[in-house]
């Protein structure tokens, strides 16, 4: 057993487990976070996508133990409270979301896209982003147009896509 210790949605946690126990189970097991939801375990799907020390990763290919350390920040993190986060609002304006399912990965994804394009996005950039981030529901035409929208609430930018 390992013992692994993360800063997750900016408190300190600690857990026990095996060595092979990857990251989005640990944080979903042992940390009591179901929001980081697990589909194909082998990285094709996006449902997984976490925050780790400020970048986007997949939680299914990171073991826990190799986060230690680290600063996570989950869906449930983005939040302030009762207010959404601009990407999380976005989603449900804009109606990027049926199932619900890939969602949580889907925002931490777009947030971080929006984080590292520091407002200059455009409609092709957030499609080639996104390829990693699998939806079997929406066509993914309004999870852009939230990408977007997002991106120009936090940025104030203009959005390309309309």
């Amino acid at each position: 057993m390992t013992k692994v210790t993360l800063t997750v949605n900016g408190r300190k946690m600690s857990g026990e487990c095996a060595d092979r126990t990857l990251l989005s189970t640990f944080i979903r097991e042992n940390l009591g976070l179901t929001g980081t939801h697990v589909g194909c375990d082998t990285t094709q799907c996006g449902v997984c996508v976490v925050h780790m020390d400020g970048k986007s990763v997949k939680s299914c290919t990171i073991l826990a133990a190799q986060a230690n350390g680290s600063e996570i920040t989950t869906i449930e993190g983005l939040s302030k409270g009762d207010e959404l986060h601009p990407v999380q609002a976005a989603f449900k304006e804009h109606h990027g979301l049926q199932c619900g399912f890939c969602t949580p990965g889907m925002v931490m994804a777009a947030t971080d896209i929006i984080r590292r394009h520091g407002g200059n996005l455009d409609e092709k950039t957030v499609r080639a982003e996104l390829e990693g981030n699998l939806c079997r529901c929406t066509g993914y035409h309004n999870i852009v147009k939230a990408v977007l929208a997002a991106n120009a609430e936090m940025y104030g930018a203009k959005q390309a896509a309309e």
